[in-house]
């Protein structure tokens, strides 16, 4: 009965993880820490890394302190909850910086509808360069008018 509600507290975590994203994005990075996000819209640098990549480092910290905390309380939820944010910070990096803007070269040839979708809604936040601009939303829950056949 734990395996499963430990699933379940995984899932849940995952998914309220894409909320988190809308969130963050909308009011955090397009808000008072825009300083660190303006680079992901316009590159001001030569280098590989931007300062938009401290967001990572931020949820990394979070997840790294549930499996903290679940490996020195009985608070043994907080290992489900780890993993879930752990997990959707991966397929964040792999949609977001790896498959939309390459970071590394790979998925260039994905063209099905979602790839295409995702990307042509990507394509529309990033046209509008300014603080205040753009339209946020998720990675998994891209809305549908992007989706075109």
């Amino acid at each position: 009965m734990d395996i499963l509600i430990g699933f379940l507290i995984f899932i849940g975590t995952f998914s309220f993880m894409e909320f988190m994203a809308w969130f963050t994005h909308k009011y955090v990075m397009h808000g008072f820490l825009w300083v660190l996000h303006k680079d992901h819209h316009k590159k001001d640098h030569d280098s590989w890394f931007e300062r938009n990549d401290a967001f990572f480092i931020f949820y990394a910290v979070i997840s790294m302190s549930c499996f903290y905390i679940a490996a020195n309380t009985t608070f043994w939820y907080a290992l489900p909850i780890g993993f879930g944010i752990m997990a959707y910070g991966a397929a964040y990096f792999l949609v977001h910086d790896i498959f939309i803007h390459q970071r590394f070269k790979l998925f260039r040839n994905a063209n099905n509808w979602y790839a295409k979708g995702v990307r042509r809604a990507h394509k529309m936040h990033h046209k509008h360069l300014g603080k205040g601009d753009g339209e946020c939303f998720g990675m998994l829950f891209v809305p549908f008018k992007y989706f075109k056949k």
